[in-house]
């Protein structure tokens, strides 16, 4: 089997939610304990940190990777979805996992895969788990992929528990409502392990107290953190992460990494150069200068928020929007956030993925003038570099598959 192969069967019998959406989640543990079994119980030997939250989770959890990292640690990373290549998820020291381990696992448990029909995450998370205790690494970073109580991962008992923060987004799996969205990641939550909130809200604060006192687990809530409000450490001007709204990534992890025992100078070092350690795309990432061209994976209301004031604070001329959107994200939300006014011009784009809503679609969602509807991607892109002058900007986001597709195309 190559690798090609290999990746072709993982989509081909179990089709991964971020190409088809809901049909693809499989809910509960139960299938992802019987793999775990089978591949001799990698979650029980891993020394692991657990991050869950609806916005910031990845940024988050590769900050406190490259700061164990920058300590002396070797250091498993485990996050999705990918942005342009499969091993993207799986890294250790940075490194992708290796084509020939991806085969070899595939192949060595294809009978099992075959009987038992995993979804693609849960067999994502059996391979990362094996590959990481194989390379033995001391200690893995680990993103849920959805929600948090009955996600894949949650088979883990870490020795620290994160969550970033709660926005409504997959209100179709954990719930309609703040509470109980906090709810769902909140099961991260375990016996004894302490656990950092990200940001603290005056509708889930309860939720998250509740149940760390039914765990006995010590709670810290970042945003509130004395520590933290005390000490003269610096974050922005020290981050290799743009963007105004990852202040609140830097704090969450700044506190993570304190509770783990990190001290200040791995923390500045790996915020420093995270994504040179870790491999990190996609967050306010300039493409090109001139034009400018950012990408930035924000893409729900609650994260496109922030992407709509940084927006506001460019300086240029014009600023270009390619946009693009899954049919199962808040759009009405999303789309009433994004700034207006003469200098934006929006250009709305199909993301390629199933779940795509077309750009017809989203211009008819518009309330302003002056914008297009382009469903090629490329062509979208091509009509905005075309239209911009060395003095303008470009933006490309609303979607991981528009912005995957955009770190392809400006890498060529």
């Amino acid at each position: 089997m190559t690798y090609n192969e290999a990746v072709s069967y993982l989509y081909s019998s179990r089709p991964p939610f971020h190409q088809v959406g809901a049909s693809a989640y499989k809910p509960g543990l139960e299938n992802t304990l019987r793999l775990m079994t089978h591949v001799g119980n990698p979650h029980e030997q891993l020394k692991a940190v657990h991050v869950a939250g609806t916005n910031g989770k990845g940024s988050t959890c590769h900050l406190i990777a490259a700061s164990l990292q920058a300590s002396g640690l070797k250091v498993g990373l485990y996050t999705s979805p990918h942005l342009i290549e499969l091993r993207e998820r799986i890294r250790v020291n940075g490194t992708p996992i290796e084509e020939a381990e991806v085969v070899a696992f595939i192949e060595q448990n294809r009978e099992f895969l075959d009987c038992t029909q995993p979804s693609f995450f849960e067999t994502m998370t059996a391979l990362a788990f094996a590959y990481f205790v194989k390379q033995q690494v001391d200690i893995a970073v680990i993103e849920v992929g959805l929600g948090g109580r009955l996600d894949s991962t949650n088979v883990l008992t870490p020795i620290l528990s994160v969550i970033t923060n709660i926005g409504l987004d997959h209100t179709e799996f954990l719930g309609t409502t703040l509470k109980q969205i906090a709810r769902e990641k909140a099961g991260i939550i375990k016996p004894g392990v302490p656990v950092v909130i990200g940001e603290s809200h005056p509708q889930t604060m309860n939720v998250f107290l509740e149940r760390a006192q039914e765990c006995g687990s010590p709670i810290y809530f970042a945003d509130e953190c004395e520590y933290l409000r005390r000490t003269r450490l610096r974050f922005a001007p020290e981050c290799e992460l743009h963007g105004n709204y990852q202040e609140h990534n830097l704090q969450t992890a700044f506190v993570a990494l304190r509770e783990l025992g990190i001290n200040n100078e791995a923390i500045r070092q790996g915020f420093a150069h995270v994504c040179t350690i870790t491999g990190l795309r996609g967050r306010w990432e300039t493409l090109q200068t001139k034009p400018l061209v950012i990408c930035d994976t924000g893409h729900n209301g609650h994260g496109l928020q922030y992407v709509a004031r940084q927006l506001k604070e460019l300086k240029n001329p014009h600023i270009y929007i390619v946009f693009g959107q899954v049919n199962d994200k808040d759009t009405d939300i999303s789309l009433r956030l994004m700034p207006r006014g003469e200098r934006y011009i929006y250009i709305f784009t199909k993301p390629d993925t199933q779940r795509a809503r077309s750009a017809q679609e989203l211009l008819d969602m518009w309330s302003e003038s002056g914008a297009l509807a382009i469903e090629n991607p490329d062509e979208a892109i091509n009509y905005a570099l075309s239209h911009a002058t060395e003095e303008d900007a470009i933006f490309i986001g609303g979607s991981n598959y528009l912005v995957g597709y955009a770190l392809s195309r400006f890498a060529h």
